[in-house]
């Protein structure tokens, strides 16, 4: 009896930080054409996503559901932002001080603010 031939499967890892700091990771084996999709199909279906991502991106880069993925991708699944960042760089340079942050941070001994 002939051993049947395993199909060839996409093995991915999917990524994503429901908090700050507090990235998890799961790897899935997909089968060849599978999408982005697919692979959010597969998470749900495992308990591991409960919101939806508000973007996606493969390696950084955005996709859309219908992206075919690629044996080895990493699948990001974003969140949306809290704080606007220009908003938090401003707070932070404000708690800091403007002498303690910013092109004026360091400066030789004896020289004048702004060289």
């Amino acid at each position: 009896m002939a051993e049947a031939q395993a199909l060839p499967r996409l093995h991915i890892t999917v990524a994503h930080a429901s908090q700050p700091g507090q990235v998890k990771l799961w790897e899935l084996a997909l089968p060849m054409g599978a999408t982005v999709a697919d692979a959010l199909t597969h998470c749900r279906a495992h308990g591991a996503l409960a919101a939806e991502p508000v973007a996606m991106g493969i390696w950084g880069q955005l996709v859309t559901h219908a992206t075919v993925l690629q044996d080895g991708d990493r699948l990001e699944l974003y969140r949306p932002l809290t704080v606007d960042p220009k908003l938090a760089r401003r707070q932070r340079f404000a708690s800091q001080g403007a002498r303690a942050a910013g092109l004026f941070a360091r400066r030789r001994p004896g020289g004048k603010q702004g060289y």
